[in-house]
Order: C-alpha cells, then sequence, then structure tokens
C-alpha cells in the first residue's frame, strides 16, 4: 500500500517526463488551438491565492488548455505568478504574450490531441 508522499512523488515524476517528451512542434499546434479562446481566470487585485490556483486547476481539469489574465505591468512579477501557477497546477506553459498566459495540462478523458511529430 501506498502512502500519500509516495503517490505525490509519482505524480510529480510523470509530469516531469511528459513535459520533456513535449517539443517545439507540439507547442506550435496548442498555441494555435489557443488561438481564438478567451481567457477562462482572471487574476484580481489579491494577485494569487490559494482560490485562484483552484480555480485554475478546474478550468485544466474542465478544459486542458486555458487562458489566465495577469494584471501586472512587472515583468519579473508576472514571471513570478506564472513560474508559481505551472508548479502548482502542474502545468506547461505554452506562451505568454503580454498580460496572458496560455497553458496545458492533459487530463485523463485527453480532449486535446497533439500530435506526434
Amino acid at each position: 500500500m501506498l502512502d500519500k508522499g509516495k503517490i505525490a512523488l509519482i505524480q510529480v515524476n510523470d509530469y516531469r517526463n511528459f513535459l520533456m517528451t513535449i517539443n517545439k512542434k507540439q507547442i506550435q499546434y496548442l498555441r494555435g488551438v489557443a488561438h481564438p479562446l478567451k481567457p477562462v481566470v482572471l487574476l484580481g487585485n489579491n494577485g494569487l491565492t490559494e482560490a485562484v490556483v483552484a480555480e485554475i486547476d478546474y478550468a485544466l481539469n474542465h478544459h486542458e488548455l486555458i487562458k489566465v489574465k495577469i494584471p501586472t505591468d512587472d515583468r519579473d512579477t508576472k514571471g513570478l505568478i506564472v513560474d508559481a501557477i505551472c508548479r502548482e497546477t502542474q502545468a506547461i506553459k505554452v506562451q505568454v504574450i503580454g498580460k496572458t498566459l496560455i497553458i496545458y495540462r492533459q487530463s485523463d478523458e485527453k480532449k486535446i490531441r497533439i500530435p506526434k511529430l
């Protein structure tokens, strides 16, 4: 029987393995799929809170590919927020344009088929 620590470690290792297997052509494909999408989550004045991370996690489970609006002009702050979102949700950063972040995380249903190039 596995304890929660081992399960979390297995999930992190699976996430790292998935990150290693996605290439630039697949990122390009995801950018094209994300182009017509509107931002699903908008960060407010409180910044990145646990509730916002939970909402992003829920949206990723439902949609797999989402846009997040980050209302800050400071590049360093935005970079830290993007890294925190990707780390906490175990998602892949597809692209950051201006104040919009595009992230992807494959769900069990595999709604988006990424081409194997």
